[in-house]
């Protein structure tokens, strides 16, 4: 691993696009740590998020030291003869089964957690003390999602800078602004059900994405993310519009 000569702009320039791509690329990865987080004693969810976020670093790190393994992954190990793409066979490699196997992780994590929050109101008893996850399954599930959100982020940056030398910089500097947010973001989604649903409902899309990928089924990531922006918004002006009706409710009283 050379380090690369940063009198060229051309560097910086492929150091702050890829930054950036990560940080966008992690957007997910952050609503899932979040969500699960939640599940914690709240005493210890500030440790699952950054420890969930290390691990997402580390994993990074260690798959780009190892580029040319990641580049075998893609070799071909079999093929499905009665599915086609573009009028030939597809051929599964490893990286395929692991896009797929994260993509049905996400969607059964993400309908059960959907599910579960629709029960709760029916089902618990405000006077029963709440149980919460032990600290080993979170951060389990949380170290899964990190390996396949962290495959598929580096073939990303693969594709993009030659330097793995500035690849290793753009993750670190992407993690450290991750878990500088994490924690406003957790709290922000978790203390609206509105938008736990909202990002729930995202993170079964990012499934469905993954799996169709794994079956070499191109979906634009823009599409989701251009999605899930738009209904963000809709969904931030119905409740400051709540907000606002519930502000003139108490003065009209």
């Amino acid at each position: 691993m050379t380090i690369p000569d940063f009198s060229d702009p051309a560097i910086w320039l492929s150091l702050l696009t890829l930054a950036f791509l990560e940080i966008v690329l992690g957007v997910d990865n952050i609503i899932f740590i979040s969500i699960i987080s939640d599940k914690l004693d709240p005493a210890q969810q500030k440790k699952a998020r950054s420890i969930g976020l290390l691990l997402a670093m580390f994993l990074r790190i260690g798959l780009l030291m190892t580029i040319t393994w990641i580049m075998q992954l893609k070799n071909p190990l079999f093929t499905i003869p009665y599915v086609q793409n573009e009028g030939q066979p597809i051929q599964i490699s490893w990286k395929d089964l692991i896009l797929m196997a994260g993509g049905l992780f996400l969607i059964i994590k993400s309908t059960l957690e959907i599910h579960h929050k629709l029960e709760k109101p029916a089902t618990q008893d405000p006077k029963k003390k709440k149980i919460y996850a032990s600290f080993s399954s979170v951060i389990v599930q949380i170290v899964l999602i990190d390996a396949v959100f962290s495959f598929d982020s580096i073939l990303t940056a693969i594709g993009m800078v030659d330097e793995v030398f500035v690849m290793i910089i753009a993750v670190v500097i992407s993690i450290a602004i991750m878990m500088a947010f994490a924690g406003p973001v957790s709290r922000f989604i978790n203390k609206h059900p509105t938008l736990q649903m909202l990002a729930l409902s995202f993170l079964i899309a990012i499934g469905i994405m993954l799996v169709a990928e794994g079956f070499h089924q191109k979906i634009s990531k823009s599409y989701i993310y251009t999605t899930i922006a738009f209904s963000l918004l809709v969904e931030l002006l119905n409740m400051r519009l709540r907000s606002a009706n519930g502000a003139n409710d108490h003065e009209g009283r």
